[in-house]
């Protein structure tokens, strides 16, 4: 059975009883990760419980495919319903699922797979998709206007009320992984204090205070060095991210979609429109923080200078998946010659 993504929470929730087996995957680890968890809740009250959780490896059903029938017909200590847990599923267990899912063992007991980006033609997202007794659940990442509501719930439900402002920059800032997301606004609310001592009111001074050293905020620090051409701040920016443990391409990526933000408000510009007008198409918005830094770096780069820029990264982003050189290497070389080539003077109207 196919989910659709907008009924995916709701499905997690409460899935129908008649499923036996549901396949959690997608691009948002963190997403996956949550909506599994809630597909156990909806089972088991405690989800630490041994006799009514098993967890299972891959390796381990490569080893011994039998176990699966085990754990699925085993009964609780204790009577209750019980769920089997696989985590990093793959295709290669298809033809084991294929099976199970045609003759399932008597009882009821829910088995939560969990799994990466799975295409369209991975043999194991279309047997959840095509069985009736199972479910393919996607996750994909927050968009802007789910996330503004996840931060808008999180807060509400918890008793906090956020400013615009600060609701906006989260939105812009905290990026799309749901995990992250959640732990950067658990951290935010721990950072206010409880709601009963009158600490309920969230505004862009408690955001920068306590989120203003996020991994996203990394890379709007290095994206704007590298368009100022500042390579000592760079090169902090490059050490900082590393040792958060960000990975190259997103890097790469980051510093891409600042610089095609530039492009797109420097077509604007070369088409009459003034400075203000252009930035001020661009969605999401500019920080205001950070409005004046990019008008000036839209000033000095030109339509030119920008495109190669770009072309410069993605074949940057490329080399990083295709050659044997280390990716922080490439990203650092990359991103350095860049920072030194940025424009020094005016590149057109403002």
């Amino acid at each position: 059975m196919k989910i659709d993504a907008r009924s995916a929470d709701r499905f997690a929730a409460k899935p129908y009883p008649d499923i036996r087996a549901v396949l959690v995957y997608g691009p948002d680890d963190g997403l996956v990760k949550e909506r599994a968890d809630t597909l156990t809740a909806s089972v088991v009250e405690d989800p630490r419980d041994p006799f009514r959780v098993a967890e299972l490896s891959v390796g381990a059903l490569k080893d011994d495919p039998a176990r699966l029938i085990d754990e699925v017909a085993a009964m609780a200590f204790g009577g209750g319903r019980r769920v089997v847990r696989l985590r990093s599923s793959e295709d290669s267990l298809a033809p084991l699922f294929a099976s199970f899912l045609a003759d399932p063992p008597g009882g009821d007991t829910l088995v939560v797979l969990e799994a990466g980006d799975l295409p369209p033609r991975s043999k194991l997202r279309g047997l959840f998709e095509k069985e009736k007794s199972s479910a393919a659940l996607p996750c994909y990442r927050d968009e802007e206007g789910t996330l503004e509501s996840l931060i808008r719930e999180t807060f509400a439900q918890a008793g906090y009320r956020a400013t615009p402002e600060a609701i906006a920059f989260l939105r812009d800032h905290l990026g799309t992984n749901r995990l992250m997301t959640r732990q950067e606004l658990e951290k935010l609310m721990l950072y206010k204090g409880p709601v009963e001592d009158g600490h309920s009111s969230i505004d862009m001074d408690d955001v920068l205070a306590c989120v203003g050293d996020s991994a996203h905020l990394t890379l709007d620090d290095l994206s704007f060095a590298v368009g100022d051409g500042d390579l000592a701040q760079v090169e902090r920016s490059l050490t900082k991210a590393f040792a958060e443990g960000l990975h190259a391409v997103p890097l790469l990526r980051a510093v891409s979609g600042h610089f095609i933000r530039l492009q797109t408000a420097r077509g604007h510009l070369d088409q009459g429109q003034s400075s203000d007008q252009a930035v001020a198409k661009l969605r999401p918005p500019v920080f205001f923080k950070t409005k004046d830094r990019f008008k000036r770096q839209l000033g000095r780069w030109g339509a030119v200078a920008l495109g190669t820029a770009i072309n410069r990264l993605l074949d940057a982003e490329m080399d990083c998946k295709r050659t044997g050189a280390p990716s922080e290497m490439i990203t650092s070389r990359a991103l350095f010659e860049l920072t030194a080539r940025a424009p020094k003077s005016r590149g057109g109207r403002g």
